[in-house]
């Protein structure tokens, strides 16, 4: 009987927990960690204004070298933000890059935080 009380009340602060989270303001705690990093931001903002870009006109918008735009493109790619597809302009290999439409909602859910977080930390609701 105490055992199924105390399972009830831990259920019933976990319900509270999560109303209150959910009704407390933005916090930059929440924001989405992927997407957060300077550099793969940049990448996700260069790829939703351009239908897709190449790995050395990415690399040239985000300014950074190729090891960390690989390994930043890669995480984006595994989460399903970006698509990258290789091919061959003769005996050049070519790198191209397109966010997906996953990426696309991640980043305007990531802007829509950051404007909550903005309007918060001015006080306007």
């Amino acid at each position: 009987m105490a055992a199924r009380r105390a399972a009830a009340r831990a259920g019933h602060h976990s319900v509270v927990r999560t109303i209150r989270r959910a009704a407390s303001p933005a916090r930059a705690t929440d924001l989405d960690r992927l997407i957060h990093d300077r550099t793969r931001l940049a990448i996700i903002s260069a790829l939703a204004v351009n239908e897709s870009l190449s790995f050395n006109d990415l690399k040239a918008a985000t300014e950074t070298s190729d090891g960390n735009l690989s390994v930043h493109a890669r995480k984006l790619e595994e989460a399903g933000y970006l698509s990258c597809s290789k091919s061959f302009a003769g005996r050049v290999p070519r790198t191209e890059f397109r966010l997906a439409e996953s990426g696309r909602r991640a980043l305007q859910k990531y802007l829509e935080h950051m404007e909550a977080i903005i309007r918060n930390a001015r006080g306007k609701k």
